[in-house]
């Protein structure tokens, strides 16, 4: 979809914002630059719509450079979100989401159709159609600049920073309604960011840049993390890339006890069968099979749990579909050192120690079995 070809800008003043960078962009996934301030990271996404011009070099988009297009066609052929969303204060929710299917001669009333439609789509009420941007939260107005980047559907999505004015846990929210909609649509996805994690947990393909608009390293995330270009690129991933490599490997392998689990109206002998287990805990279950805590065994007494004097059990994983990261996480922060997995439904089923854990990561690392999962066509994915 997308090739730079030995591209260049030069400044008036001879700044170097990108020294002969060359990419192939992935049809139908999500590329993330990545780098230091100052790598060029925001020049080179806006090269690709001609925002800025090249000094040298060419990007061809389907095959076809870019500079033989007028430049507003090339633009309207392309979604492009930056940080703050950018929405125009004084038009209504749905009429900024309208806004380039108006410019394209669109009727109102399909341009309104489309806006709704696209509403529901990035997870925002149909009740804030008529609000305007000042009466929406920082996230929500993102996700205002998602679907307006989206309305006339557009092949390419170009993002600069899109999440990084936000909290953590609505960014987090950002970032998984991205991947949701990426599985649906299956878009052309270029997304500037200077967070490494944020880059591993999106990117299909990951360009690291170096200060002054150098490429470092292109790969997929989990070889990223394994397999660092250099000492450049192994300190801009930071002392825990190890960790985040956890990310792209399964759950699916770990060995969970289901002896230490009891149900809040276990019998005494029900109790004591599990507490002769290897397990120095038990976890207790409510009646509908969801974790409510730990205890020591002889703590317990049959019909009489005290749910209240539970130790919190913690975060737990979904077996099978959560990471080893995610697991090891879980068993790291839980009061007894042992992760709680749960089911598709919430239901505890098993919990697993630490130590197992960390022979399976073991064991994973041995046989470097990343599992990549798939999103739009056919794109390497990240296991979160």
């Amino acid at each position: 979809m997308i090739r730079i070809d030995s591209v260049t800008k030069r400044y008036p003043d001879g700044t170097v914002a990108v020294d002969r960078l060359s990419l192939d962009i992935p049809d139908g996934a999500i590329t993330v630059l990545v780098g230091p301030s100052g790598c060029g990271k925001t020049t080179t996404l806006r090269m690709i719509n001609r925002m800025v011009e090249p000094s040298d070099g060419t990007i061809l988009i389907d095959g076809v450079d870019s500079r033989q297009q007028p430049v507003n066609t090339l633009r309207r052929g392309m979604g492009y979100v930056i940080q703050n969303a950018g929405l125009f204060q004084h038009r209504t929710i749905v009429d900024n989401i309208a806004t380039v299917p108006r410019m394209l001669g669109w009727s109102k009333d399909k341009a309104r159709a489309r806006a709704r439609e696209l509403m529901e789509r990035v997870g925002l009420d149909a009740s804030f159609a008529k609000r305007y941007p000042y009466q929406l939260s920082g996230g929500q107005q993102q996700r205002v600049g998602v679907a307006r980047a989206l309305a006339a559907d557009p092949p390419v999505l170009l993002m600069d920073e899109p999440f990084s004015a936000v909290d953590p846990v609505v960014r987090k929210g950002l970032q998984d309604e991205l991947l949701r909609i990426q599985d649906e649509l299956g878009k052309t996805i270029v997304f500037v960011t200077h967070d490494i994690d944020e880059a591993v947990k999106l990117g299909t393909m990951v360009a690291v840049l170096r200060t002054g608009g150098r490429l470092a390293q292109f790969a997929p995330p989990a070889e990223l993390l394994s397999d660092p270009a250099d000492a450049f690129v192994e300190d801009f991933l930071g002392a825990d890339r190890g960790i985040r490599r956890l990310s792209f490997f399964s759950s699916a392998g770990l060995e969970l006890l289901t002896a230490p689990v009891v149900a809040v109206d276990a019998t005494a002998e029900q109790i004591a069968a599990r507490g002769a287990d290897e397990a120095p805990y038990v976890l207790v279950t409510g009646l509908d099979g969801r974790p409510l805590g730990w205890s020591e065994p002889e703590r317990l007494t049959a019909g009489q749990i005290d749910v209240g004097r539970l130790l919190p059990c913690g975060r737990p994983f979904v077996a099978g579909q959560d990471s080893l990261r995610a697991a090891l996480d879980c068993a790291v922060l839980s009061p007894t050192g042992w992760a709680v997995a749960v089911d598709d439904e919430g239901r505890a089923a098993g919990v697993v120690s630490q130590a197992s854990i960390a022979d399976a990561i073991r064991g994973a690392h041995a046989a470097g079995r990343a599992e990549p999962r798939t999103t739009g066509a056919g794109a390497e994915k990240v296991i979160r």
